[in-house]
C-alpha cells in the first residue's frame, strides 16, 4: 500500500487468530510505503520492538500482550509447570527488547499474572484467558487515549498553536494517540488547531509519523527541524506543548524521546505550558526519580548514516545516541492521564489519580459480575 490513503483506518497492532500472528504496520517504512507485517516467532516479535517496527509505549504494550499470547500457543505441553516455565522464558526475552518504555514490562506482567493465577485450569483454558487479557489491554488503550484527549482538550482553546515532539499519535497507540488525542478530538469538533511537529532526530518520528498522520487527518500541521522550536515559540505561534511519555517516575520526572527535555526548557523560558500525556500504565511508582530510569542506547549508525545516501560523519567518530532523555518534573505544567491532569506536587497528585483508577476498576468489576 503506497501513500497516505487510509493510514488512520488501519490498526497499528492487531491479532490474526487464524495463523496466529501479531499484525503491525511496519513503521520503519513510513511514510513512503504502508506495509503490514505478520510476526509469528519470538525473534520476529523481539526484532519488531527493538527495531522500532512497532513503537510508542502503548502500542509496544499491546504488541507484547498479543505476542506472548501467540508464543504461548506454540509451547506445546499440557503440563502446567512446564508451560509456565517456558512462558516465563519467553516473557523475559521479549521484556529485554527495550528497557525504557515501561508499558512493555507492564503488559507482560499482566499476562503473566493471568497464567500464574490459574494453576487449576488446563493449558487450553489458560490460553483462552490470555487471549481475553491481551484483547482487554488493547481495548483499554483506546478508552484511555480518548479520555486523555478529553482532559487535554480542556487545557486548550480554539485556534491554539500546539508544538509536539516525536510521535505520540495513533501510530503509537491503538487509536487517537496520547499527545495527539486532544488534537484529533479538536479536529473532530472544529477547534482549528495549528500544530507544529518537531522532526525528532535522529529517527525522524516527527517527520515520518506525526506530520504524516496529522496531515492525513486534515490537521493544519507544519513540520520544523528540532532546532527551530525556539524560533516558533519566540514568534508567539505556540500556546502549549503536548508530548507523550515512555515512563513517568514517582516524583513526576518523565522519560520521553531524546530532545523532549530541551523543548521543556524552551517552553519554560517563553512561559508556555508544557504537558506530558501519560496513561497510568506509564506511571512507574516503583521508580523514585528520573535518575533511576535506565536510558536505552541506540546504534551509532542512526546518527552517522541513516537516511543519507552517503555517510555524513567521519569514519571512527565517537557517537552518543541515547534514545530518550528525562524532563525534570519542575519543567512540567501537568501530566495528563485518563483520570485527570496531575500537577505538582506529583507525589500527592498521583495518589489521587490512582485512587480514581482503583475506584473505576472496582466499578468495572462490579458491572462485569
Amino acid at each position: 500500500m503506497n501513500g497516505q490513503k487510509g493510514i488512520l483506518a488501519l490498526e497499528t497492532v492487531a491479532l490474526d487468530e487464524e495463523e496466529p500472528a501479531v499484525v503491525i504496520i511496519d513503521q520503519t517504512k513510513l511514510p513512503g510505503r504502508t506495509q503490514l507485517i505478520r510476526l509469528r516467532s519470538a525473534q520476529e516479535i523481539w526484532d519488531a520492538i527493538y527495531l522500532l517496527k512497532v513503537r510508542g509505549a502503548p502500542a509496544i504494550g499491546v504488541a507484547a500482550a498479543f505476542g506472548i499470547y501467540v508464543l504461548a500457543r506454540q509451547i506445546g505441553t499440557e503440563d502446567y509447570d512446564a508451560f509456565l516455565a517456558e512462558f516465563r522464558k519467553l516473557k523475559a526475552y521479549l521484556d529485554s527488547a527495550r528497557p525504557t518504555a515501561v508499558n512493555l514490562s507492564w503488559a507482560l506482567n499482566r499476562m503473566e499474572r493471568v497464567a500464574v493465577s490459574h494453576p487449576e485450569e488446563t493449558v487450553g483454558e489458560i490460553l483462552c484467558l490470555l487471549r481475553k487479557e491481551a484483547l482487554a489491554i488493547k481495548e483499554e488503550d483506546t478508552r484511555v487515549c480518548q479520555s486523555i484527549g478529553e482532559y487535554g482538550l480542556g487545557l486548550l482553546k480554539p485556534g491554539d498553536g500546539i508544538l509536539t515532539h516525536c510521535n505520540a499519535g495513533q501510530l503509537a497507540t491503538s487509536r487517537y494517540g496520547t499527545a495527539t488525542a486532544p488534537i484529533y478530538l479538536g479536529q473532530e469538533r472544529g477547534y482549528g488547531f495549528r500544530v507544529f511537529a518537531d522532526e525528532t532526530r535522529p529517527l525522524l518520528q516527527g517527520a515520518r509519523l506525526t506530520a504524516y498522520e496529522l496531515h492525513s487527518a486534515g490537521v493544519d500541521v507544519t513540520l520544523i527541524c528540532d532546532n527551530m522550536a525556539s524560533m516558533v515559540m519566540k514568534n508567539g505561534w505556540i500556546n502549549a506543548v503536548f508530548v507523550g511519555c515512555d515512563r513517568v517516575a514517582a516524583n513526576g520526572d518523565a522519560a520521553n524521546k531524546i530532545g523532549t527535555s530541551g523543548v521543556a526548557v524552551l517552553a519554560g523560558h517563553y512561559h508556555i505550558p508544557f504537558y506530558v500525556c501519560a496513561p497510568t500504565s506509564t506511571i512507574d511508582l516503583s521508580t523514585p526519580s528520573g535518575a533511576d530510569i535506565r536510558i536505552e542506547q541506540r546504534p551509532e549508525e542512526e546518527v552517522t548514516q541513516m537516511w543519507y545516501k552517503e555517510r555524513m560523519a567521519p569514519e571512527g567518530i565517537k557517537v552518543y545516541n541515547p534514545a530518550f532523555d528525562v524532563t525534570d518534573h519542575s519543567l512540567i505544567s501537568g501530566i495528563v492521564t485518563e483520570y485527570g491532569v496531575a500537577r505538582a506536587p506529583y507525589g500527592e497528585a498521583f495518589e489521587e489519580i490512582f485512587r480514581k483508577k482503583e475506584a473505576a476498576d472496582g466499578n468495572l468489576q462490579c458491572k462485569i459480575k
